[in-house]
């Protein structure tokens, strides 16, 4: 039954971002495609996956190549059940969207301007969340090694209300190109792979990349945060009162 709604969730995930048949571009060798037979197997097996069904519930695609960053944030904060602005069209029904997530309050941390013509920062992401009422803590690759990320990052994709957001460099894990930013979604210890779901539908499909190559390739310098190294974001729902 598990193995059954694990593959619903997967097929739900590719129809919701409405890319069940994207021509996406081919993936390397070193990188497992979620929908294959593998990938679908790790995710059976994995055991760190309690990420994984709120995060597919709130899937969305990237409304624009430089709202990588923003696109996630409305996953988690949708995921975590922060309570959202209004939505006039979907009135009285409230939610997060690509719309309405950034404010006079983000715009202090970065300008939307800023967002639409390069994306944004590590530092810029973390600062964006931390307006909302989430734990949210920031790491830099350079501050940390791979044993504290693998281990932190496991322990919330195990743990229901807490959720990880990767800022990496594409060319690293031998993908088109650049700097982006994603959450994961699931651990698998076995083959030591984390679930990428990837916010750019329409470029590459969710993926397992190794733990070793995800860190390395957030170990890489951002010449937009002054050449700091990316990193990663630990989100986590503060307890109910």
């Amino acid at each position: 039954m598990i193995a059954l709604a694990l593959r619903v969730a997967l097929l739900l995930l590719l129809v919701s971002a409405g890319q069940a048949r994207a021509e996406t571009l081919p993936l390397p060798a070193n990188l497992v495609g979620a929908a294959t037979e593998s990938g679908e197997a790790l995710l059976i097996e994995s055991e760190a996956r309690e990420a994984y069904f709120p995060l597919v519930q709130n899937f969305v695609t990237q409304k624009t190549q430089s709202f990588c960053g923003v696109a996630s944030m409305v996953m988690v904060l949708n995921a975590a059940g922060v309570p959202a602005p209004d939505v006039p069209e979907y009135r009285p029904y409230r939610t997060f969207t690509q719309d309405n997530l950034l404010d006079a309050k983000t715009d202090a941390v970065v300008q939307r301007s800023t967002i639409l013509m390069q994306g944004m920062t590590l530092d810029q992401l973390g600062g964006v969340l931390a307006t909302q009422p989430l734990t949210v803590t920031v790491t830099h690759a350079e501050d940390t090694s791979l044993d504290a990320f693998r281990s932190a990052a496991r322990k919330h994709l195990a743990t229901p209300g807490q959720f990880v957001i990767v800022n990496y460099l594409r060319k690293s894990i031998r993908q088109e190109l650049g700097g982006h930013i994603s959450p994961l979604a699931a651990y698998d210890a076995d083959s030591d792979r984390f679930l990428i779901l990837d916010v750019a539908r329409y470029k590459y499909p969710p993926v397992w990349v190794t733990a070793a190559d995800l860190f390395a390739a957030m170990n890489t310098p951002d010449a937009d945060n002054g050449n700091r190294t990316r990193g990663y974001v630990l989100v986590s729902k503060p307890p109910s009162p």
